[in-house]
């Protein structure tokens, strides 16, 4: 590439109380409910809400009792309808899983890169802090997007439920001037990207608004994937992970997938490192398992990656998952880091 070629990247946030982040938190609440009583439990939980109803569906196979679903909904979703419609995981697919296999086929990407402290992408990593930052003052609906030039922040797009535009604006100015600071800063010195003299501003662009949540628009259970991930310069397998229990490789390997990154990482002294893990439905052992560091592919050497070992190595089966849905599944301290 000419050096003279700019480049941007950008990636968004969302807030919590965002509609697909709502249901993909009372699918995991639910998920750790079960877990609590029974660390064996097969749950896979999908919820759509919207408009004064929430519905949830899927498979759950447990013996724990009493779990109050709708509790659970009310205390993450407000006073809504609740329309419930589990059953039990289908026979046919138990049986694969039962003996130590996948519970469908999939593929998981892991990654890592020496950017950021967080290993992860710096517009992925300004984007999440943004709307942290954000949502500690409007603890609402709420979206962020960062766009960076050459490393350096270029433009910013905030639009928060119940934020006057002048507020807001304020708000994010006073989080762009902390930006020059060393909160970012790479282990290699990345010290381009502190704000332009002229950062581009869209701040609640569409105009202000008070309606949001469910009372603006409906959300669903693993709609945001890109924010779960690593934002959309980086391939991900393309399954959800909210609301699955850790049989489900869709989110075990994942997690594995992305500590195998973050290891190697580390190990190699690497800028950038990409897992790649498949799986084939009531198999133990993966199709594939790739780990390329700084484009060099390497063997994944030390690790049980059957979904029965991914388990054991990282401690699955506890009740961990409802805060994993809030701000992304990775870069925040989880056990699988």
């Amino acid at each position: 590439m000419s050096a003279n070629i700019t480049t941007h990247r950008t990636a968004e946030s969302v807030s919590p109380k965002h509609p697909d982040k709502i249901c993909d938190q009372i699918s995991d609440a639910i998920l750790d409910a079960y877990l609590a009583q029974d660390p064996f439990s097969r749950v896979a939980v999908d919820v759509a809400g919207g408009h004064g109803t929430v519905f949830v569906t899927g498979e759950v196979t447990s013996v724990a009792t009493a779990i109050d679903i709708e509790s659970i909904v009310k205390r993450l979703a407000g006073e809504v309808e609740v329309v419930q419609r589990l059953s039990s995981q289908s026979s046919e697919i138990a049986q694969g899983v039962d003996t130590g296999g996948a519970g469908d086929q999939g593929i998981m990407i892991g990654y890592a890169t020496s950017e950021t402290p967080e290993f992860l992408p710096l517009e992925v990593v300004l984007a999440r802090k943004l709307n942290e930052y954000l949502y500690e003052i409007w603890p609402y609906d709420g979206k962020t997007q960062v766009t960076l030039k050459d490393s350096t922040i270029a433009g910013v797009v905030a639009s928060f439920q119940n934020a006057p535009r002048e507020e807001l604006e304020k708000s994010v100015n006073d989080w762009l001037k902390k930006q020059k600071y060393a909160d970012f800063l790479s282990r290699g010195g990345l010290a381009g990207h502190a704000p332009e003299p002229a950062v581009k501003l869209y701040v609640n662009p569409a105009g202000d608004w008070s309606i949001g949540g469910f009372d603006a628009d409906a959300g669903l259970t693993g709609r945001k994937l890109a924010v779960d991930n690593y934002g959309p310069r980086i391939p991900i397998g393309g399954g959800a992970f909210s609301g699955k229990d850790p049989s489900k490789v869709d989110r075990s390997a994942a997690y594995v997938a992305r500590k195998i990154a973050v290891d190697y990482l580390k190990r190699f002294q690497a800028d950038e490192v990409y897992v790649r893990l498949a799986y084939a439905i009531g198999v133990s052992e993966p199709v594939e398992a790739t780990v390329v560091v700084d484009g060099v592919a390497k063997e994944i050497v030390g690790y049980d990656i059957t979904p029965e070992g991914i388990i054991r190595e990282l401690d699955l089966r506890r009740p961990v998952y409802e805060q994993t849905a809030r701000y992304g599944h990775f870069g925040n301290g989880f056990d699988w880091e």
